[in-house]
């Protein structure tokens, strides 16, 4: 995509100008519009940092939480619209610039429309309200007396109306957000709560979407990064004559241990990366995998995170008459984002500006500041929705790496990430392991139930740059990811109950969150091993859960996917013989067990002869409160569905004791269309209740409501995921 802008004016236009000079500009694109100061309010207790109204009528929102593909763009424009009484095509939604929108925060933990959307919410009913108080000034009667509609303000008996422009001349509010503000009653949504078509779909159909790897500047440069031999290796040197005769090289760029290439063209830079000649050293510092869960249980333990205690469960496990252990693993994954990550960076007269698909523009700006030595108000970074995106993949390290390039040859600089970068370089979702043990009293019930999970230590933060750690440069050190010791407790009402996170000093590879961290880990473990006690007391799994469960919604989920799949109570599993056995399995989730309640049943088949597993069917039922577009949520569900049954079925990193071996689709299978299962989805929306987190908790319960059917199917328990054919076979081996 040419602009006609230059790199001056680009870099001096530090915001768009607000109020009525908005229309007709592409802020999706980035491209400022003027040359002064910026003079938008991004402070997070401002109005105008979340809305500007224009002469025409229409509305420009500003959202620091960003559209990963996830439908988000579509469920603010309705809040924000609902809220003015505005057209839904009247409202543009800029998102992820540091220089226009406020710092809600990173776009994970299913918070977007929580936090995000619940602040847009309050701004934009704050401004309506004093849209109102400005016509009843004007027409000197009460504000209850007059009606917003369509951006124009009438009294309810009739009368003219007043657009909003007439009473609002400057486009501004120099308001306060009010928390307290009355929001518009559920009975009066237009918007809300009604399925609303994606605002990105045509386009994205049509190919005329601009993704962050379609997006160009003028006069821009290609660049690559050579790779380390492996990881922890250093660079002993070089042969710039390696690459002479690569056409269009413009420059060998080296700093410590960061070696990259800048090319005219896009190829001309992959060729040098290729053939520059460079020395490594070779370290041998990961773990053997086969020996993988040896390592991490004599992982040291820097604390111990007690998430639940209730009652001795000590004591009641050694009282018991009959108990049940079991251990349970999840591998190292990688997102496995379908287009490799990318990013545009210039650096000119001092200041930066970084075009990215980070899910994290405020933090990037103070990483990449960081690592450049500039204030972070000469660093700007611009969201542009990437071709591929959930958790914390590539993007903010190719961002960094662009930064780099662009700074060592003084022009606009795009690195485009391979496949082998992505798979190799991303940050992974670390390996969990979890000891479980549960009692049963003499009749059936659990009695005590204990869990310990050895899981990397950390706290919510950035990833640390690959760029800045191979040029020595500043980054963070604190050891993400964090908060991943969610669902490690449970949510039945057991009478002793104690469960545990060992945090380890150390995992091998980089650690990120990847969608569902650690909920996903925790909860398979924990819903799989209630299955585990369920057919050990000869109970009905449903039937289980239901009596220990004493929360209302969590039982009207559990019900109504049941009735949806026409559950068939009985315990498991059921005897069958044949080539192909099918089974049934439910599971479920409170998310972090306090928000967002699925449940869900899985159908599956599995070939005994091959033991390939074959997930037929999902039925999912979830209860996220307000739900702001039916529509976007199923979206949202389905994926969950797809991504987390190729996770549980294929995905796994493999490394080396130097490097990550796994660097196509070939070595990180994932799931194919023909291998897609039918997902059936039904959504309790409670419209008077405050919207939960969509984009993550039906993610949760996918790989225990499949090892749950494949139990019930063979009466094998597959405890380690990926299910593969193999682990499969092996277990009908010893059945």
């Amino acid at each position: 995509m040419q602009t006609g802008v230059s790199r001056r004016a680009l870099l001096r236009g530090s915001a768009l100008v607000v109020g009525f000079t908005l229309a007709g500009l592409r802020p999706e694109a980035g491209i400022a519009g003027s040359s002064t100061a910026p003079t938008k309010s991004v402070a997070a207790d401002d109005v105008d940092a979340y809305l500007a109204l224009s002469r025409d009528g229409r509305a420009t929102i500003y959202s620091g939480k960003v559209d990963l593909g996830t439908g988000l763009r579509t469920a603010l424009t309705q809040i924000a619209a609902e809220e003015l009484d505005l057209p839904l095509d009247h409202v543009t939604l800029v998102q992820g610039d540091t220089a226009l929108t406020p710092d809600q925060g990173p776009t994970y933990g299913s918070l977007s429309i929580q936090n995000g959307g619940m602040q847009l919410r309050l701004a934009a009913a704050t401004a309506r309200r004093q849209i109102l108080a400005l016509a009843a000034d004007r027409l000197g009667q009460k504000a209850e007396s007059l009606v917003a509609e369509g951006g124009s303000v009438r009294p309810q008996a009739g009368g003219t109306p007043i657009p909003y422009a007439d009473l609002l001349r400057d486009g501004r509010f120099a308001l306060k957000l009010d928390k307290d503000v009355a929001t518009k009653d559920p009975d009066r949504f237009a918007l809300v709560g009604h399925a609303v078509q994606r605002l990105d779909i045509p386009d994205k159909v049509s190919g005329r979407f601009t993704y962050m790897q379609d997006f160009r500047l003028p006069g821009m440069l290609h660049g690559r990064v050579v790779r380390p031999a492996a990881i922890g290796a250093q660079l002993l040197g070089i042969d710039e004559a390696s690459v002479r005769d690569v056409p269009g090289l413009i420059k060998v760029v080296r700093e410590g241990n960061f070696l990259g290439v800048v090319a005219r063209t896009e190829w001309g830079a992959i060729r040098a990366a290729r053939q520059l000649a460079a020395q490594w050293s070779q370290p041998e510092t990961l773990p053997e995998q086969a020996r993988l869960w040896e390592h991490v249980r004599a992982t040291r333990i820097t604390k111990d995170d007690v998430t639940m205690n209730v009652g001795d469960a000590g004591a009641a496990l050694a009282s018991a008459a009959r108990t049940l252990s079991a251990t349970y693993d999840f591998a190292i994954h990688t997102h496995g984002s379908i287009g490799p990550s990318c990013a545009v960076a210039m650096l000119s007269e001092g200041r930066l500006s970084v075009w990215t698909a980070s899910q994290m523009t405020h933090a990037l700006r103070k990483q990449l500041a960081a690592m450049l030595g500039l204030p972070q108000d000469d660093v700007r970074c611009i969201y542009i929705e990437g071709s591929g995106c959930y958790g914390r993949n590539g993007h903010e390290d190719a961002a960094a790496d662009a930064a780099m390039l662009a700074r060592a040859v003084g022009h606009p600089v795009r690195v485009q990430w391979s496949r082998a970068d992505e798979h190799g370089w991303d940050p992974k979702g670390p390996p969990t392991l979890i000891d479980l043990t549960g009692a049963l009293d003499a009749e059936g019930n659990v009695a005590a139930w204990t869990s310990a999970f050895f899981i990397p230590e950390g706290a919510a933060g950035n990833v640390p740059l690959v760029a800045a750690d191979l040029a020595g440069l500043p980054r963070e050190t604190t050891y993400a990811p964090g908060n991943i010791i969610q669902n490690s407790g449970i949510p039945y009402a057991f009478p002793n109950v104690r469960t545990v996170c060992h945090r380890l000093a150390e995992t091998p590879l980089r650690p990120s969150w990847i969608r569902t961290p650690g909920r996903l880990q925790n909860t398979f473990a924990n819903e799989a091993f209630l299955d585990e006690l369920a057919a050990a007391a000869g109970a009905d799994p449903l039937a289980y859960r239901l009596r220990a469960l004493g929360d209302a919604r969590g039982i009207a989920v559990l019900t109504r996917a049941a009735e949806l799949a026409g559950w068939e109570p009985r315990p498991s599993p059921r005897p069958q013989g044949g080539d192909v056995l099918r089974g049934r399995g439910l599971s479920y989730v409170k998310y972090e067990l306090y928000r967002t309640y699925v449940a869900a049943v899985a159908e599956v088949e599995v070939e005994r002869a091959t033991g390939a597993i074959r997930v037929r069917r999902i039925t999912v039922v979830q209860d996220c409160g307000q739900v702001i577009n039916p529509d976007g949520v199923r979206n949202q569900i389905e994926g969950n569905m797809l991504q987390t049954v190729s996770r549980t079925l294929r995905e796994e990193v493999t490394f080396d004791r130097a490097r990550v071996t796994s660097l196509d689709w070939a070595s990180y299978p994932i799931l194919t269309f023909p291998e897609i299962p039918e997902v059936v989805i039904d959504l309790i929306d409670r419209p008077r209740d405050k919207p939960w987190g969509a984009g993550e908790p039906s993610a949760a319960i996918v790989p225990s409501v499949i090892s749950n059917a494949v139990f019930d199917a063979t009466g094998v328990r597959l405890r380690s995921v990926p299910f593969t054919p193999e682990k499969v076979k092996a277990g009908l081996q010893r059945t």
